[in-house]
């Protein structure tokens, strides 16, 4: 039970409503036990003919108004136990949902979506179901049961002890069952992940699978998981399904041996019919706590592997930590420098980053260039710090990094990624990020990222629903979508990844002149493939195997002939082709 700590604060949080919840549940199962004892006076009266149709009404009148009482009784309990476990299972979820939010980058790295998922919708279910009926099934296994057995008793000791033999054999098969079904819950919840994760994957990469004609290899590949999610099922039910047999199985032993035995008490007037149909009475009412002493088992241990696997998530830390220095300032002048920046991802033997150095004034503008994986996306990254450097430091207005709040740092920093994302609303709440920004400051920055014009076509403008990732826009509307995101707040630091990689040359051209424009109101560091993106900044570095291997302005580079101006050439040469082309067309 150890792992029900995590939800004690929300029982102590609404302890008044499920204790009264417990009671009236209490109540109700005290009010079930009077119901045999009418008719164990009903079944004497008739027996000794001594009962006429007005006792007979009042007897039934009786049954009848503990019957209404029960239901009004029942909704009480399960609106406030049942209608808890809901609000339990809210809260954990938003919990879940909020510290996951605060796990590093470095965490999503390692860990499938799907396994998020399945924890958010699954586990959270079984837990709230532990909670709720789990604590309605053990009430009435502890309470009613025993109340059953004291009104057995009281009506023949002799033979209760006798109807009674089977339930040790009832408590050892809970407890070894138990520690069974939490071992084999513990892997179903797994293969569970399994399979939210490859149903999650091919439906997001939808059209690549038409495009290639897999459907066929993704639907044998889900088939898979759900093979494996169906045989760890089938292990766990040869082990829930023999529980319950036996219970039943028990329960019967008990209602035989009352049969026999209190059928000849009851022949031989020890004690009355009615007392004999009390009795059994009592023991279908103990039917159910013997029950739940299964149900409960059950319950429990899917709810403590479940408990277990979202501890495992609220235990872990994010990598990324803030330690505000009482010197940081709020305002943000936008000078950045690199010292002896190393950076090496903890699944990577060899460093991405080593020994990077450099220092880009307030309002000056930084080109990054390089071949392909060599640490220009990352390089980004660890400014805003979605990734912290393994060693060196990378200062803000003479402060490091990791003296500022992570809240204020990146409030300070417009970042457009390489692979822009889009959320399935509108292009309003893409640009604004559901925050209440002016129609000027939207329209201003769709126009420095030269998008207005396009989202003027669009039949609903600004309001038009763009689809899941943005399905109906073009690669190169999603990246200036993105970076009208970046430009509206109007942050004194802009990092652009690869901002025309995905664009014509007329629109790159238009984008370009918006950097231009800004480059004297805020600190801009660029990363772009296109060299023309980067010449007119006032200083750029080639990045080769995570090192800089030459720094300089557009002019400088070129003198050197080393990569940027070989780039550069081939550049130059491969768009005047185009141009001939286009001109011969």
């Amino acid at each position: 039970m150890q792992s029900f700590r995590l939800i004690q604060p929300y029982f102590y949080q609404r302890r008044y409503l499920i204790i009264t919840g417990i009671l009236c549940l209490m109540v109700v199962d005290t009010l079930q036990l009077f119901i045999p004892r009418i008719i164990k006076w009903v079944i004497d009266d008739l027996t000794s003919l001594q009962i006429d149709i007005r006792q007979l009404s009042i007897y039934a009148a009786e049954i009848i108004g503990i019957a209404i009482l029960m239901g009004a009784l029942r909704f009480v309990w399960r609106r406030f136990l049942i209608g808890t476990s809901r609000v339990i299972e809210k809260e954990l979820r938003d919990k879940l949902f909020f510290h996951i939010q605060t796990l590093s980058a470095g965490y999503f790295d390692r860990t499938k979506t799907g396994d998020i998922m399945a924890h958010a919708t699954n586990d959270i279910n079984n837990i709230r179901m532990a909670v709720g009926m789990g604590m309605v099934a053990l009430t009435d296994a502890i309470f009613l049961g025993s109340a059953a057995i004291c009104f057995m008793a009281y009506i023949n000791v002799r033979l209760t002890l006798f109807a009674l033999i089977p339930m040790p054999m009832i408590i050892w098969m809970t407890r070894s069952f138990g520690r069974k079904m939490h071992r084999r819950y513990t892997k179903v919840q797994a293969t569970f992940s399994e399979i939210t994760e490859s149903v999650r994957e091919s439906f997001s990469g939808i059209r690549i699978v038409k495009a290639f004609n897999r459907e066929k290899s993704e639907t044998d590949r889900v088939a898979a998981v759900s093979e494996k999610y169906i045989r760890e099922n089938l292990k766990l039910i040869k082990i829930t399904g023999s529980l319950f047999p036996l219970m039943v199985l028990f329960t019967n032993i008990s209602l035989t041996i009352v049969l026999f035995l209190g059928g000849r008490q009851t022949i031989t007037a020890i004690i009355t019919a009615g007392d004999f149909v009390a009795f059994i009475s009592y023991l279908n009412l103990l039917t159910w706590p013997m029950m739940a002493m299964g149900w409960v088992t059950n319950l429990i241990q899917r709810g403590s592997a479940s408990i277990d696997r979202i501890n495992t998530i609220l235990e872990t830390q994010p990598e990324i930590t803030e330690h505000p220095h009482p010197a940081a300032k709020n305002k943000t002048r936008g000078q950045i420098q690199f010292k002896n920046v190393g950076f090496s991802f903890k699944s990577s033997i060899s460093p991405v980053l080593s020994d990077i150095n450099f220092n880009v004034s307030p309002g000056s503008v930084l080109g990054i260039v390089g071949p392909q994986g060599s640490g220009k996306t990352t390089l980004l990254e660890l400014i805003p710090r979605i990734y912290d450097v393994s060693s060196g430091l990378i200062l803000l207005d003479d402060l490091d990094i990791k003296a500022l709040k992570l809240g204020d740092l990146r409030k300070s920093i417009g970042f457009v990624s390489q692979e822009p994302f889009l959320f399935s609303g509108s292009i309003r709440e893409n640009i604004t990020f559901g925050e209440a920004v002016d129609e000027e400051k939207i329209i201003q920055a769709t126009k420095a990222a030269a998008m207005y014009e396009t989202i003027t076509g669009f039949t609903d403008g600004f309001e038009t629903v763009i689809g899941e990732k943005g399905v109906i826009l073009s690669g190169g509307q999603k990246q200036r979508i993105v970076l009208s995101r970046a430009l509206i707040h109007n942050p004194p630091v802009l990092l652009l990844d690869d901002p025309v990689g995905q664009v014509d040359t007329q629109t790159a051209a238009a984008i370009i002149r918006t950097i231009r424009s800004l480059a004297r109101e805020r600190t801009i560091i660029i990363v772009s493939h296109r060299l023309a993106a980067v010449q007119y900044a006032d200083q750029i570095i080639v990045l080769e195997n995570g090192r800089i291997t030459e720094s300089g302005t557009h002019e400088s580079l070129l003198a050197s002939n080393n990569y940027y101006a070989k780039s550069y050439v081939i550049q130059r040469t491969e768009e005047l082709a185009k141009t001939d082309d286009g001109l011969k067309e």
